[in-house]
């Protein structure tokens, strides 16, 4: 009877889990925020107001989401009951993706170059600024800036919450060529390796201990390379399939989407050259298929915390494409707003 009783109280909590799973949709080039309900696939909820949204996190206990605003440079927090914004917190420079720790104590913000040094006028350059902003989820205060001179794109906090792993920004002038991890019990740059271009998404795995084991790391336009995180070397490079021209999507190119499954078995990466999500088995690297996509150009993708769905945002179509991880099929396109960039899963409180 206690064995039924566990049973029945586990499947219960699953469902209800289920129930609040929400996909949150940031649209780069829109002004609101796409809330998808994965049980219809249909946008239930949208979070107007908002201007050139790029990263996005949410609460462990779902409480609060957290956006970036480009146009704004701010983090901006909006209350998960009511979708109502709440602060907008104001960041040292233009924002791109946000990392929680853990515990949810503290997020980690990629910041970019800005370019809006007019000096040479009409030529536009780059202010030297950028690096990582930590802001504290207690007080909603930015309580330290990290300068990485040209700046972070894309950053992850490791699963033990000890580092932030961020690559440098391609587009700085010059490219800084470089893998930053941050140390975060002292929030200093801890160790840096050289990769050209940088590293943009990136995906990570732990050993049994919990430890950090490798970065997957995109530092091409098409494929990924392996690092040990204890060595610091790069230990593998896998391409992309190729596919013939004819059958690529001529506004494509970039591969810009990864993401590990939760039993760290699987690793999907979109392609938007090939508008194809392709899944490896780790930790072998062995091609296990790809999954077309009707939607184009697939830049960003996230797992369903049960491991069976990917939901890929394709900006050039402005919808995102849900993957059965299984099958690797393409089951359903979520129209969105304009240009869907970052997404994440939340559950609503």
């Amino acid at each position: 009877m206690a064995g039924v009783l566990v049973c029945t109280v586990s499947f219960s909590l699953a469902a209800a889990q289920q129930s609040k799973l929400r996909i949150v949709q940031t649209n780069n080039a829109g002004d609101t925020v796409s809330i998808i309900d994965p049980a219809t696939n249909k946008v239930v909820a949208e979070i107007p107001g908002v201007e050139a949204v790029h990263g996005v996190a949410a609460a462990t206990d779902g409480s609060r989401i957290y956006i970036t605003e480009e146009w704004l440079r701010t983090l901006t927090v909006i209350d998960g009951k009511t979708l109502q914004i709440t602060k907008k917190i104001p960041l040292s420079g233009v924002p791109n993706l946000i990392a929680p720790t853990p515990d949810g104590r503290f997020l980690y913000v990629a910041i970019a170059q800005a370019w809006d040094d007019l000096s040479a006028f009409p030529e536009i350059k780059a202010e030297l600024n950028g690096g990582v902003d930590v802001i504290d989820t207690a007080s909603l205060q930015n309580i330290k800036t990290i300068p990485i001179r040209g700046g972070i794109h894309d950053l992850y906090v490791t699963p033990d919450g000890k580092y932030v792993v961020g690559g440098g920004v391609r587009a700085a002038k010059p490219a800084p060529n470089l893998l930053d991890v941050i140390d975060t019990r002292t929030n200093e740059v801890a160790w840096t390796l050289t990769m050209s271009p940088a590293p943009s998404p990136m995906a990570i795995t732990t050993k049994p201990d919990g430890s950090t084991d490798k970065i997957y790391a995109q530092n091409t336009r098409h494929g990924f390379s392996v690092i040990d995180f204890d060595t610091h070397v790069t230990t593998n490079f896998i391409n992309l399939p190729d596919i013939p021209a004819a059958q690529q999507n001529p506004f494509g190119g970039v591969s810009h989407g990864m993401a590990i499954t939760s039993d760290q078995k699987t690793l999907v990466i979109d392609s938007s050259k090939n508008s194809t999500l392709y899944a490896y088995s780790l930790p072998d690297l062995k091609l296990l298929g790809g999954a077309a996509l009707g939607g184009k150009g697939a830049n960003w993708v996230t797992i369903s915390p049960d491991d069976k769905t990917a939901y890929v945002a394709n900006p050039q179509t402005n919808d995102v494409s849900v993957v059965d991880i299984k099958s690797l099929k393409e089951v359903a396109r979520v129209p969105v707003g304009f240009a869907p960039s970052r997404n994440t899963a939340w559950l609503a409180p």
